[in-house]
């Protein structure tokens, strides 16, 4: 039996106005941010002068994964803050801005890390209005594009999502003690999507697999039949990858990666 999700429905609700006229309120804002990548990035076909994208991250064609190969992460500088400067395009609107600043300013509420315009920095990231929602792993060097389409990718859960690979993070379904946590079912997936499902050798900072972390996918994500393409374990019933912000594990492995006071 198929299992019939909203994800990829209507995601606005009938309101009415004083006048009796009928208003759309958007609530996508209200799903996981492994929903709101999946609808957003379905069918993206990437520009020709965009990177190769596996899902949502930026594949540096020199190594797929080049947090591995070199030192990819943002420096810290003597008053035990690290500053990543930024650059936004001019073509979001005032409301898109403000959820994209949130996003970006919600990092030093908890964290060491401080995002910032740039104003000569040479490393900085771009966010633009590209191809869905994708990132980097990592401080690529010069100019890197975090793109946040616009309808698809400026909710709260999908900025920081994606500043959170651009600080060195891949997904958690990767992580390398995945699967004492999760069993992924192969047989449900897509074929040209498994690659989303493959192990890295990660450093998981000393923290627990998270189910809740906004970097873990839902549990249908890429599913080509509508059963689910990872359980949880030992209890198949958890929930898996609904987060909206980032969790507290998150904000534990940024701080312990950068070696932040936490």
């Amino acid at each position: 039996m198929f299992v019939t999700k909203m994800t990829f429905g209507l995601l606005a609700l009938l309101l009415v106005t004083a006048e009796g006229k009928p208003i759309e309120k958007d609530t996508s804002a209200e799903l996981s941010v492994s929903e709101l990548l999946h609808r957003a990035n379905r069918g993206i076909i990437p520009k020709p002068d965009e990177p190769k994208l596996l899902d949502d991250i930026a594949v540096n064609e020199k190594n797929a994964d080049p947090c591995t190969s070199y030192n990819c992460l943002w420096p810290k500088y003597s008053d035990g803050y690290v500053y990543v400067p930024y650059v936004i395009a001019n073509h979001y609107s005032s409301y898109e801005l403000d959820v994209i600043r949130r996003g970006l300013d919600s990092f030093s509420y908890s964290t060491c890390i401080r995002f910032f315009p740039r104003t000569n920095e040479r490393d900085y990231i771009s966010i633009e209005s590209r191809s869905g929602c994708y990132s980097y792993v990592g401080r690529q060097g010069n100019a890197q594009t975090v793109s946040l389409q616009r309808g698809g990718c400026t909710y709260h859960s999908t900025v920081q999502h994606e500043l959170i690979h651009a600080l060195g993070f891949n997904h958690e379904q990767t992580r390398s003690d995945r699967d004492n946590h999760i069993q992924v079912i192969w047989e449900n997936i897509q074929d040209d999507m498994k690659y989303n499902f493959n192990k890295i050798n990660t450093l998981n900072q000393g923290t627990p697999y998270d189910y809740n972390s906004v970097m873990q996918y839902e549990r249908y994500a890429f599913s080509k039949n509508g059963y689910p393409t990872m359980i949880p374990i030992p209890d198949n019933n958890a929930p898996l990858g609904t987060a909206t912000e980032m969790s507290q594990n998150d904000i534990i492995r940024i701080n312990r990666l950068y070696q932040c006071c936490e």
